[in-house]
């Protein structure tokens, strides 16, 4: 492996191409301004460097990027690259990664709009995020210990699974797709609206009209608190272990809970309602 190291770079693709290559302690910045610093290459390993200029790693074969800083200059700096690995960097630039495939990030700090659009097989550990519209039609991703903020994340998934994550957005898991979340914090409005086979295990659900318009989704000993107008119009499998705010219009299944201020059912709304709380519940139709 060829060996690059404390030097830097400004040109136009200024390493176009190469391949088996380290390149170690370098700054991709500068007055000229170029972009497309590392395109077209394979077998590339990037440590401890500066991505302060565009597309710094399109069309990439097999990329580590290790401790780097991709800095908000450096937009849209993964695009169409496979066989990814990220660790301990920084990823400042919008929608800095995009349409890539076989990625593992861990122990990173993203703050980008637009990331990881059209991505598949694409696992994230111990991240923090923040940006708006994460992960758009993205497909069998594998997230643990991921801290979310912004705004209509994780819309058009499918095929994935969320474990111990806490997510905050509006508009979350938004015609998801065969996903499943498991002990999770979910907050913000209209959570998992158009879901089908949406399956929440164990998570804490504090939203404004969280889950409706569903089919086939299931909650399995879940919280649903601070939440209003749950269910309308789904399809709906649960077992929650906390008192709901209030309850509307679910359309078919069955939901089993301790209590619920308000039970609304009309139209049709053929759902079964179990309480287990006994006579004070404070439950009414």
């Amino acid at each position: 492996m060829d060996i690059i190291e404390n030097r830097t770079f400004d040109e136009e693709r200024a390493l176009y191409g190469l391949r088996h290559v380290l390149v170690r302690d370098c700054a991709f910045t500068g007055p000229a301004d170029g972009e497309s610093a590392l395109k077209e290459c394979e077998d590339v390993t990037a440590e401890r460097c500066l991505c302060n200029l565009r597309y710094p790693f399109w069309h990439v074969h097999g990329l580590a990027i290790k401790d780097c800083d991709i800095t908000e200059n450096g937009r849209a700096a993964l695009w169409y690259s496979d066989h990814v690995d990220i660790a301990d960097s920084k990823m400042h630039g919008i929608k800095a990664l995009r349409e890539c495939h076989e990625v593992s990030v861990r122990n990173c700090d993203v703050v980008s709009n637009e990331f990881g659009w059209f991505s598949r097989f694409f696992r994230m550990e111990h991240c923090t995020v923040k940006g708006d519209y994460f992960m758009l039609h993205a497909a069998n991703l594998d997230f643990s210990n991921v801290r979310f903020t912004g705004k209509y994340a994780l819309q058009y998934l499918h095929d994935c699974t969320f474990e111990h994550c806490d997510i905050t957005s509006r508009d979350a898991f938004w015609h998801a797709i065969n996903v499943t979340v498991r002990d999770c914090v979910l907050k913000g409005e209209f959570l998992g609206w158009y879901s089908d086979h949406l399956t929440l295990e164990r998570c804490r659900i504090i939203s404004s009209q969280p889950l409706c318009y569903c089919t086939n989704l299931k909650l399995v000993d879940c919280e649903v608190v601070d939440s209003d107008l749950c269910f309308e119009k789904s399809d709906v499998d649960a077992v929650l272990t906390a008192p709901v705010d209030s309850i509307k219009n679910p359309r078919s299944g069955r939901i089993v809970l301790p209590a619920v201020d308000e039970l609304i059912q009309e139209g049709d709304s053929h759902a079964e309602i179990v309480i287990t709380g006994g006579a004070d519940n404070n439950a009414r139709a």
